[in-house]
């Protein structure tokens, strides 16, 4: 391998879609309709449901999630905590484009690399990170 390119794993198109497929089962079963995007590993949607009767907003929070969680390579819910104690941080990284600092964003990994994320939106945050959660357990 040359010094001037490297390679990197990204989710597949046959992956992304199992990984919708079982969040969307897990919110109608919480009776929840939801947003529920997959990101490859550089952040562009690879798979995106919007379930009948979600919420507008959701659309973009979803994947908004779903890009936060390859981005660091952490759940969206660890961003709180990782700047809650940093003042300057906090009031400053809470202005980026695409961030979010609250549940129901994962990064999708495979032996350890990330290879995309899932984003959940429609519920309570809790919400979105079980449905989320059911999605990743279908990989």
């Amino acid at each position: 391998m040359s010094d001037q390119t490297f390679q990197k794993a990204s989710i597949t198109l046959v992956a992304a879609a199992r990984l919708v497929a079982a969040a969307e089962a897990k919110a109608r079963e919480m009776k929840i309709p939801m947003c529920i995007a997959v990101v490859d590993s550089d952040g562009t949607l690879k798979a995106f449901s919007r379930m009948d009767g979600a919420a507008l907003l959701s659309v973009q929070i979803a994947q908004d999630k779903a890009y936060t969680a390859i981005a660091f390579g952490m759940a969206t819910h660890e961003w709180f905590d990782f700047i809650k104690g940093d003042a300057p941080l906090l009031h400053g990284i809470v202005k980026t484009d695409r961030l979010i600092v609250f549940g129901g964003g994962y990064p999708v990994k495979v032996d350890g690399a990330v290879i995309g994320g899932i984003g959940v939106s429609g519920g309570h945050y809790t919400h979105d990170m079980e449905v989320a959660q059911a999605g990743l357990a279908a990989l």
